[in-house]
């Protein structure tokens, strides 16, 4: 095959390496909104989406990052009813939290209506329950205004950030001002996850989240799920709360609300779950990094 059919990944161009994927077929390929996207079919991977150059989802390992993005902190939670998404356009984390019979309320909150339409042209096969099921309401806005602009009754028990890297229109969702806001969209006892890059090449990333989170929640962390796609070892979830006891659920209590559930899974486990927040050294001096500091 050649160089010409091969797409590139240029997110880790100033560390000096890319990874190139073999599209064996090229679905579609064209500018949204805000952002390019390039859909394209490979061999391993499946069906893969590309978003300015960064890869976003891959049929092959979805369910790893799903399953951990949502049901990590609605089993944490154990009586949740309302979640809230930013971003996620491929609604692929919307299908994992709408799976639990207790949700009452799902809002996702997506910038580009390009990705949203395009998701349920290309990726209906595995999102259909985003677009029948009553419980979901769709926005489209910038996450950042949703959080600062959301009205005093509206509360969510899990907040999940499924944003792009810190890059473009993601850029803001890493930023102090929509943390601020999006604590104000928690209720008390919640918890917000975030998609938090891979340490090994991102580290700043975790750290400024961290370093953040220490003004505004009792207990920021992270922990780890091993995906594929995202090459570079471990990925993190940052994980915030100001009940401590979130990140302790014993694990007898964890099997018995993934045993009520009744979730299909095939990555999450209670016993991943917990040995999730179990973290490697440098990764866990990341999470550390600065604490004590104003």
């Amino acid at each position: 095959m050649s160089d010409e059919r091969y797409i590139p990944e240029t997110l880790f161009d100033e560390l000096g390496f890319r990874m190139s994927f073999a599209a064996e077929k090229i679905v579609f390929q064209g500018q949204g909104e805000l952002q390019s996207l390039v859909l394209f079919e490979n061999k391993r991977f499946g069906r893969m989406l590309m978003l300015d150059g960064a890869t976003q989802v891959t049929i092959a390992d979805e369910f790893i990052y799903s399953e951990m993005m949502s049901h990590v902190p609605i089993l944490a939670h154990g009586h949740c009813e309302e979640v809230l998404i930013i971003g996620g356009g491929d609604c692929l984390i919307a299908e994992e939290v709408l799976k639990h019979q207790g949700m009452r309320r799902c809002v996702q909150v997506e910038i580009d209506k390009a990705v949203l339409d395009f998701s349920k042209e290309y990726f209906l096969e595995w999102n259909r329950p985003f677009f029948e099921d009553k419980r979901v309401e769709s926005v489209i806005a910038d996450g950042m205004h949703y959080v600062a602009d959301a009205k005093n009754h509206d509360r969510f028990d899990v907040i999940i950030v499924d944003s792009t890297d810190p890059q473009g229109p993601g850029a803001v969702l890493f930023s102090r001002e929509f943390y601020e806001g999006a604590k104000r969209c928690l209720k008390a006892g919640g918890v917000m996850v975030t998609q938090n890059g891979v340490p090994f090449f991102q580290p700043d990333e975790l750290v400024g989240t961290m370093s953040i989170w220490r003004n505004l929640f009792g207990d920021p962390y992270a922990y780890v799920a091993a995906i594929p796609t995202y090459v570079g070892g471990h990925m993190t979830m940052g994980f915030a709360t100001d009940d401590k006891a979130l990140r302790a659920v014993p694990l007898s209590t964890l099997e018995e609300r993934f045993g009520a559930a009744r979730l299909a899974t095939r990555y999450y486990t209670p016993e991943v779950h917990k040995a999730a927040f179990a973290l490697p050294r440098f990764i866990r001096d990341l999470v550390e990094k600065d604490r004590g500091k104003a």
